[in-house]
């Protein structure tokens, strides 16, 4: 079970900044950090303050590959979490029409794109 990754993943879905939680939490950026990269495992209370943090409930820190069900993909990059909850994040205020052109642009862009 690898909380911290699924605690960076939750975090990076939700498009919120280690600052972000630290804020929220009054939990140190740099403990964050230590507990995303499995260098420190939190406490139960200082899991819960992180959970409440990114509104969710603490039992899914120990669901089985919670994170990857829920995305319904498998392991993307940091890199690529971020920018695809960008587009998420700016997309929700789009009618129907202007995202399918968004997605056509997309279409258009990755077919013309030099690799």
């Amino acid at each position: 079970m690898k909380i911290g990754t699924t605690i960076r993943g939750h975090r990076l879905q939700k498009g919120l900044s280690q600052g972000d939680i630290e804020k929220k939490t009054g939990l140190l950026r740099c403990y964050l950090s230590r507990v995303e990269n499995g260098h420190t495992i939190p406490s139960l209370d200082t899991l819960s303050k992180i959970a409440q943090a990114l509104d969710l409930p603490i039992a899914q820190f120990f669901a089985e590959d919670s994170l990857n069900r829920e995305l319904n993909t498998t392991k993307l990059s940091d890199e690529e979490l971020r920018f695809l909850t960008q587009i998420r994040r700016y997309s929700t205020n789009l009618n129907e029409s202007d995202r399918k052109l968004l997605l056509a642009m997309v279409k258009k862009f990755a077919a013309t794109a030099v690799r």
